[in-house]
């Protein structure tokens, strides 16, 4: 406990800003619906999302470079606050779409900082704790943004002007509490080549999840709109996605430690395509869409760690980093297509589009790794990196830190 209380600043910094960020992520798709954009109009704005996102990453180490943590963080946080605000003002799709861009852009940047503060302030004996609180707060920061959205009046300025208050607010404790840290690294990421060659499997499963992902998040509250739910109904369905993601985390990372761990990637991946075929079965019962919800979620966050664990397998700790970078870079990919070509589905099929989407993903993602697991034996069981809870929305500096502590403490435990 007195670890945290050291951070406590900064991450409660990070669940405001989560819960202005989960805020605006909802209300694209119920005010979006009440504004009458089309389903595709409403996936545009959720690509661009995380096609800002992915430019983020990349830019966002030199910026701090050249100007400094503090600069970044706080020149950032302005243009969130400024552009959920403008949110009302624009309503129109390419104006949202830019704003969501903007958005994306700013909040990689703003985890690269915050992560950057937390892992200089972490030993070697804090940062699992550290980072893992971290990863928390990330999460209930989501899931209290669904709490938020379900008792605003949506179709009000007030529900916008309460995410950009509370992004404000975020900085406030961060900037009064955080010490100067060293410069980010510039680690250039893998080549795409390179580790596809080092992981097949877990490169393009990442990339297929990283749709199933950007469509479970983004499209969830445009699918709820389109069927007619209620406001309340849309945040508790999406709040099942984030609390699902967060109970499965521990008893696959303890299951991963026990069997070969492609078996496992197997297994998640057709539970997750199962279950997401549910509603399509049974029909969008709001009971079947919480418990599908709170399956599709559970199923998709364990998997991201399980395929970054599995890449680590084959990799050297001096060439984690880089990995990390590149798979970063693959599910940004991913993210970037996944709403799009659900968003395609769903004007084509019908609601029904949404489920098709993911499932067929999870489904894509299991029969890869069955075919894989022909072709290429298992890596030695001493050999086996360690399972990490990780999430997709960590910048590079968190999943570098995690995969390189974990590693350590791997080496420490052998060596005594």
């Amino acid at each position: 406990m007195t670890v945290i209380l050291h951070v406590w600043a900064l991450l409660f910094g990070v669940l405001l800003i989560m819960i202005g960020n989960g805020m605006q992520s909802t209300l694209m798709g119920v005010r979006g619906g009440l504004e009458g954009f089309s389903t595709f109009e409403l996936s545009v704005v959720t690509s661009a999302y995380f096609a800002g996102f992915l430019i983020g990453s990349r830019l966002a180490s030199s910026f701090i470079r050249s100007v400094g943590h503090v600069r970044v963080f706080a020149a950032l946080g302005s243009f969130m606050s400024a552009g959920l605000i403008a949110f009302p003002i624009f309503v129109e799709p390419w104006a949202w779409a830019v704003i969501r861009l903007l958005l994306g852009f700013c909040l990689s940047g703003v985890y690269v900082s915050a992560e950057s503060w937390l892992n200089d302030k972490a030993t070697n004996t804090t940062r699992g704790t550290i980072l893992s609180a971290y990863m928390l707060a990330q999460t209930f920061g989501l899931v209290g943004a669904q709490v938020l959205v379900g008792v605003t009046p949506v179709d009000t300025f007030a529900v916008f002007a309460v995410a950009s208050i509370l992004v404000s607010l975020s900085f406030a404790p961060i900037l009064l509490s955080a010490s100067p840290v060293p410069l980010a690294e510039n680690i250039k990421p893998m080549s795409l080549k390179r580790l596809y060659q080092t992981s097949p499997l877990a490169t393009v499963g990442t990339l297929l999840l990283g749709g199933v992902f950007a469509a479970q998040l983004g499209m969830a509250s445009v699918y709820g709109s389109e069927i007619g739910l209620s406001t309340g109904r849309i945040t508790l369905f999406v709040a099942a996605i984030f609390l699902g993601s967060i109970v499965f985390q521990v008893p696959v990372g303890w299951l991963s430690d026990i069997f070969d761990r492609r078996l496992l990637i197997l297994g998640v991946a057709v539970i997750g395509g199962a279950a997401s075929l549910t509603p399509w079965v049974l029909g969008p019962a709001f009971p079947v869409l919480l418990g599908t919800g709170f399956m599709m979620g559970g199923m998709a966050s364990p998997l991201y760690s399980l395929l970054i664990a599995y890449c680590n397998d084959y990799l050297e700790l001096e060439d984690m980093p880089a990995a990390s970078g590149g798979m970063i870079f693959i599910y940004g990919l991913g993210a970037i297509a996944g709403p799009l070509i659900t968003g395609q589905m769903m004007d084509v099929i019908g609601d029904d589009g949404f489920w098709l989407f993911i499932a067929g993903t999870f489904l894509a993602i299991a029969a890869w790794c069955a075919y894989r697991m022909t072709v290429r034996s298992a890596p030695p069981s001493g050999e086996a990196s360690d399972y990490v809870s990780l999430s997709p929305t960590a910048s590079q500096v968190a999943v570098t830190a995690v995969t390189e502590w974990t590693s350590e403490q791997e080496s420490e435990d052998e060596s005594e």
